[in-house]
């Protein structure tokens, strides 16, 4: 197939008509959307009035199709992830969000830690526990790491945000050598990137033989890919 790429400033969503009418629109011309933009409800308005597959490429608020490509990256390295204890060390954002639904889905466990200050919001924590997400949080980073599989992290000052006292709250939950020996043996590490190397990841435990972040990142490619399958094969069943 063939991508057609619009830019923010090209199309000015929900701004010279509505976000329904572009959805209807655009519809008539691809057999998918993929949107990224930090509004969430506007992506979840677009998925309301198209007629073709939207696919959450990333909000402010979640982040799926990154999460989707940790999972499979995991699994290449690990096995199934499920019954498997992932932990995150950082700020709570977007990828965070979407590993807490994959936890009620996949069966694994979940271990986050974040500052008092930065903590999932209590409505996300009930609502996937109910779902039956197996889910630990606090504030300290190594009792979140201890005997993990996989150690996650992501960069301290998201796409969006002020950087503000975020470094000086974020500074212990650094992914080092030392936070990462707590872990499994045979843990892997994983990032999203780009990485603020020195900041929330050292650059020996980026560089490290425990790092997963570069097939990570060549498995959003192919994590896309699935996602289109899947989306195409649903249209069509």
């Amino acid at each position: 197939g063939s991508p057609m790429m619009v830019t923010g400033q090209e199309i000015e969503l929900g701004e010279r008509e509505t976000i329904a009418d572009t959805a209807r629109v655009l519809s008539r011309y691809v057999d998918a959307i993929m949107i990224r933009m930090l509004d969430h409800d506007s992506v979840v308005e677009m998925a309301k009035y198209a007629t073709v597959p939207v696919i959450n490429g990333l909000t402010k608020r979640q982040h799926p199709c990154q999460v989707m490509a940790d999972v499979m990256t995991f699994e290449e390295r690990k096995g199934p992830i499920k019954g498997k204890r992932i932990a995150w060390t950082g700020d709570t954002n977007n990828v965070l969000t979407s590993w807490v639904h994959a936890a009620g889905r996949l069966d694994f466990e979940l271990a986050i830690a974040t500052p008092e200050e930065l903590a999932p919001p209590p409505a996300l924590i009930d609502w996937a526990r109910k779902q039956g997400a197996k889910l630990s949080l606090t504030n300290r980073p190594e009792a979140a790491v201890e005997g993990a599989d996989c150690v996650i992290t992501d960069c301290w000052v998201s796409m969006g945000d002020e950087e503000g006292t975020r470094h000086n709250l974020l500074r212990p939950y650094q992914v080092d050598e030392r936070l990462l020996g707590r872990a499994g043996k045979d843990a892997i590490f994983m990032h999203c990137l780009p990485a603020s190397r020195g900041e929330e990841v050292t650059d020996a435990v980026m560089d490290g033989p425990q790092s997963a972040v570069f097939d990570e990142a060549e498995n959003r490619l192919h994590a896309q890919k699935g996602i289109l399958a899947w989306c195409f094969g649903a249209v069509a069943t």
